[in-house]
């Protein structure tokens, strides 16, 4: 029998935002899954926490803090994970933030934060990778998206627009390094019980109907908004970061992990 396909054994990857929620399940998952993992974070204590986890899983790892709205912010981390590895093989860009306020609650300083951090971030640590990726002609660039990059919500237009420009952007440098062993995808989280979602500041506790619970609203929008029922999880996440860092053929998608969402 041939080897698995799904192993990731000697791999190096590095991972934005990797201190909690979606991004710890992914490098967690690329751990299981057999490679090294450098966790990115601006908060540094709870990188450290997910770096000791990826440790207690046999993986090497480190723990690196980035604000990936500064450019010299992103070229440090790159620079060290690249001197404690040796290469970086995988690169989930997955630091994001979000606010939920109607257009007419906007302000121009709402949209350009949200922008700054989810497009302009995606696209600095890219060009950033891709410097040390193409090179070796070997990577894999994984942009976390959104359904709401697919789809707009209401009470996020900011965030849904900075969203769909991940997803476009990752279509089209995939074209750019096609041909030099690099893949670029995109990866688009469903209902995930995480802020986005969850709280009285949360979707949840903003789309409340009148007499309902923070905890009723989940479950309602749960049912109502997914076919399979179910919220997905950082798991789920990580399950397809894997698979995208394995594939060889796969480049330019933006694939959701949705319950059936955006179908």
């Amino acid at each position: 029998m041939g080897a698995d396909p799904m192993q990731l054994n000697g791999k190096k990857a590095l991972v934005t935002g990797g201190g909690r929620g979606i991004g710890q399940g992914i490098a967690l998952a690329l751990a299981r899954a057999g490679a090294d993992v450098a966790v990115a974070d601006l908060d540094i204590d709870i990188a450290r926490e997910t770096a000791s986890k990826v440790e207690a899983l046999g993986r090497q790892s480190l723990a690196l803090e980035v604000d990936v709205a500064e450019t010299g912010s992103i070229a440090r981390m790159v620079d060290d994970a690249t001197a404690a590895f040796g290469h970086v093989d995988i690169a989930v860009n997955n630091a994001g933030i979000i606010s939920i306020k109607s257009v007419a609650e906007l302000s121009a300083e709402d949209w350009d934060q949200i922008m700054a951090v989810n497009a302009r971030g995606v696209f600095l640590c890219t060009q950033a990778e891709l410097r040390v990726m193409r090179p070796r002609r070997f990577g894999r660039i994984i942009n976390v998206a959104s359904i709401a990059g697919k789809v707009g919500f209401p009470d996020l237009s900011h965030y849904s627009a900075s969203k769909f420009a991940v997803i476009g952007f990752t279509n089209a440098v995939a074209k750019e390094v096609a041909a030099e062993g690099v893949t670029v995808n995109a990866l688009c989280p469903g209902i995930v019980g995480t802020g986005m979602w969850r709280g009285e500041e949360g979707l949840s506790g903003r789309w409340r109907q009148e007499g309902e619970s923070e905890e009723a609203s989940w479950e309602r929008h749960q049912k109502t908004l997914l076919p399979q029922g179910v919220a997905q999880t950082p798991e789920d996440m990580g399950q397809l970061a894997v698979y995208l860092a394995c594939a060889e053929h796969v480049t330019g998608q933006a694939i959701a992990v949705d319950g059936g969402f955006s179908l």
